[in-house]
């Protein structure tokens, strides 16, 4: 069982999927810092200094002057602001990775087409197979194509 597991997780597949889990995991990391402390720092400046991370509405309980103040004191709230960079975040690392498949598809030898099947009777022009002699339909006899 151990040898089996072993010729398992030494496949290329195996392997691959998990380097690309371990990137795929640290894009993400980089990803969310350049939306926090990149792109919404300006992006809240120009909408009148507004910081999307402390966004919030306090469900119950009286009004808290931070984020932070309302989950010390235990109450429950809806982050909106939060979920606001979490949908940016998303957006960017689907953007990215749609770039990268379009161009490994790009990369990717165009499949030959497979040869024809089937060829047309001259006579009755219905669809026979190509290594057929005589049309079935018309008896006619067809040259090879």
């Amino acid at each position: 069982m151990l040898q089996e597991f072993k010729k398992f997780a030494m496949r290329g597949n195996v392997v691959d999927m998990a380097v690309g889990i371990i990137i795929g995991a640290a894009f993400g990391k980089i990803v969310s810092s350049i939306v926090a402390d990149v792109l919404m720092p300006p992006l809240g400046l120009m909408l009148g200094n507004v910081n999307f991370s402390s966004l919030f509405i306090t469900l119950k309980g009286g009004p808290y002057a931070s984020l932070a103040a309302a989950q010390a004191a235990g109450a429950p709230t809806i982050n909106y602001g939060v979920f606001i960079n979490t949908v940016i975040d998303f957006v960017i690392v689907a953007f990215v990775i749609f770039l990268l498949i379009k161009a490994m598809n790009k990369m990717k030898k165009p499949e030959e087409a497979a040869p024809p099947a089937t060829k047309s009777c001259p006579e009755c022009l219905s669809a026979i197979p190509i290594k057929a002699t005589r049309c079935a339909h018309c008896a006619v006899v067809v040259v090879k194509a």
